[in-house]
């Protein structure tokens, strides 16, 4: 059993905040399916002190959803502190999380995302900002290794964060300047988990279940977060969840399967975004559902340029 703070995680299993994937449908599904947190999109510390109808919904969840981290990304002390405290007092959730992870230029020209990794000093203040914002609950982080190979900075800021009251650490041992490209550098995990107390949470190339065994054992890590993997894929948790605990993993979700669960994300995500919004953000998902079968790219197509709701379904109907 992993502690984050005074939170005990019995599945060290975890959904890693994605952008534009992790809302309210999706979170649901993956918990469903065993995963020990999930957390929400990242969201604008800026939006959420404007009050901004948008990102506020982006915070919302369920009870069902416990335990849960909202994450949060600014680039001033000040904004981050005001926004930790106003999701915690209009959200309650378990976790407040702070991206230093997000390599996007649009986030890190503004000095936020993994930008921080640039000027730990500012880094220490905005963290420092928020820890003492939300007393009530753990302040996590979720980082890059550095802002590029000639600067690796993990294992220092690693440090830094946990003297400041960081209860745990995700590290996506990447730099900015790879963005998703090139291969995770595991060691960098290793060298993070033995630099600091807290609990160290690994992401980053885990393409199948036998992977988060593998990273276990190779860096010694408190948790595994789960990314990319899950994309149209919740049950990825169940696969690895059973090998964790040593039992035989079940079988990959036969073609009949997926296209019940995307049907079920579609009429979870019309019940929270209503339908116009819905049927435009299912269409990345279909991409991700619908592949690795004979026709899967010709139904790909169709759905991802089906005009509404019932054409969408009448498509995934078709396929079983």
């Amino acid at each position: 059993m992993v502690k984050i703070g005074k939170i005990s995680i019995n599945t060290p299993i975890l959904l890693a905040p994605m952008a534009g994937v992790t809302d309210y449908p999706f979170r649901v599904l993956c918990k469903e399916q065993g995963a020990g947190i999930v957390y929400s999109e990242f969201v604008s510390a800026h939006g959420i002190i404007r009050e901004n109808v948008k990102t506020l919904q982006m915070i919302k969840f369920s009870e069902f959803e416990r335990p849960i981290g909202v994450q949060i990304f600014g680039d001033t002390p000040e904004v981050m502190s005001k926004a930790a405290r106003r999701v915690y007092e209009k959200f309650s959730p378990d976790i407040i999380d702070i991206n230093y992870g997000c390599p996007v230029p649009k986030i890190t020209k503004k000095g936020a995302g993994s930008a921080a990794l640039k000027d730990l000093c500012l880094m220490d203040d905005i963290t420092l900002a928020v820890v003492e914002a939300v007393p009530e609950v753990p302040v996590t982080v979720k980082m890059r290794a550095g802002w590029d190979r000639s600067s690796i900075v993990a294992p220092e800021a690693g440090e830094r964060l946990e003297k400041i009251g960081v209860k745990a650490i995700a590290l996506h041992p990447r730099t900015t300047k790879q963005s998703y490209t090139g291969k995770a550098n595991w060691k960098l995990i290793k060298l993070l988990k033995e630099s600091v107390n807290i609990p160290v949470i690994g992401n980053g190339d885990i393409k199948k279940p036998d992977d988060v065994q593998k990273m276990f054992d190779e860096t010694h890590c408190d948790a595994v977060m789960i990314g990319r993997a899950a994309l149209g894929n919740p049950w990825f948790f169940k696969e690895a969840v059973a090998l964790y605990r040593g039992k035989q993993s079940p079988p990959p979700p036969s073609i009949s399967l997926r296209i019940k669960g995307c049907k079920k994300h579609f009429d979870n995500m019309i019940a929270w975004h209503g339908e116009r919004t819905a049927t435009n953000l299912m269409r990345k998902h279909f991409g991700w559902y619908i592949r690795g079968f004979q026709g899967a790219s010709s139904y790909r197509k169709s759905l991802v340029s089906a005009p509404d709701k019932q054409t969408m379904f009448s498509i995934l109907n078709s396929i079983v």
